[in-house]
């Protein structure tokens, strides 16, 4: 047992390296083909996720490795409490799916969740640990945990043993929930704005930003596509920054201060040359800015000039 268990270990060890280098090349999104074809560990390929959202590489004989939210999937995954409510596979609570996650919080073993993004798009958390079990509801309850506790070298470190684990974990989880949302929210924008800066029109999305037009740090700040511009990250900032905006009928308004200044050609062209002309908008015409709040956006971009 003790030689299994060691060998679990460190599969989900190596599983969270990879990972970890994948993030750094990629970025927070991974593409489903990385994820499906995975790693290799003592020569034999680890693949993260399978068809099904509860999985379990072939190398490992007990409790899954992952658990995956599809987008525009079958089931109604949610946070609640604190934590994550991750639907049962299918009806039965004794599906084996449904055990292998059992023993995973019997055992208290780290898992990664893949949350879908979009077709072909997941962001992966890490570790991950499932802390409750509603067989009444059809759910379990899951909680995410530093990732730097997961690559500790044996369980039994004191950081792994420390007894405030349901406060961090609460607080983790919390601060993931808002990236989700957040990266949600970017890809819903990215989308509608055909993967391009509303501004100049860039078409690298590993440099491109879903802005908020009304703050999300306000109530009436909520996640909408109407809320949102797709701008790269040298728009991004002067957007927020108040040295250009976009105006209610769409057009771009550079600040005079910036009109006036003479530099290189980084200011000549990609700020002082956006001066009044008009934005890329999405196609629907529901998911276009939102001329009222672009109206409260523009006269705040007005007193601080």
């Amino acid at each position: 047992m003790a030689v299994a268990e060691d060998h679990d270990r460190r599969v989900r060890l190596a599983a969270f390296r990879w990972l970890r280098a994948q993030v750094d090349i990629h970025g927070e999104v991974l593409p489903r083909s990385n994820l499906a074809e995975g790693f290799t560990f003592e020569g034999v390929r680890v693949p993260l996720l399978g068809p099904q959202g509860i999985f379990k590489p072939a190398i490992l004989t007990g409790a899954p490795l992952s658990i995956t939210t599809a987008p525009q999937g079958p089931y109604e995954d949610s946070f609640s409490s604190g934590l994550l409510r991750y639907a049962y596979r299918g009806t039965d609570p004794e599906h084996a799916d449904n055990r292998g996650l059992r023993q995973a919080m019997a055992r208290q073993l780290p898992l990664v969740y893949l949350y879908g993004l979009e077709p072909g798009r997941y962001m992966p958390v890490w570790p991950v640990y499932v802390v409750g079990d509603s067989r009444s509801d059809l759910f379990f309850e899951v909680a995410v945990d530093d990732p730097l506790l997961a690559v500790a070298e044996s369980p039994s470190d004191p950081v792994i043993a420390e007894d405030r684990a349901e406060i961090r974990r609460e607080y983790v989880t919390s601060v993931i929930r808002r990236r989700l949302h957040q990266q949600a929210f970017r890809s819903r924008v990215l989308e509608a704005y055909r993967v391009q800066c509303a501004l100049c029109r860039l078409r690298h999305q590993e440099l491109l930003d879903a802005a908020h037009i009304t703050s999300d740090a306000l109530p009436e700040g909520e996640p909408l596509v109407s809320n949102g511009l797709s701008l790269c990250k040298l728009h991004h900032a002067a957007f927020d920054r108040h040295f250009l905006t976009v105006r209610p009928d769409y057009l771009i308004e550079v600040r005079q201060s910036m009109l006036d200044e003479e530099d290189g050609p980084m200011l000549l062209h990609g700020l002082q040359g956006m001066h009044l002309q008009p934005i890329v908008l999405p196609r629907s015409a529901a998911q276009q800015p939102d001329r009222s709040r672009l109206e409260v956006r523009y006269q705040a971009f007005r007193q601080a000039q």
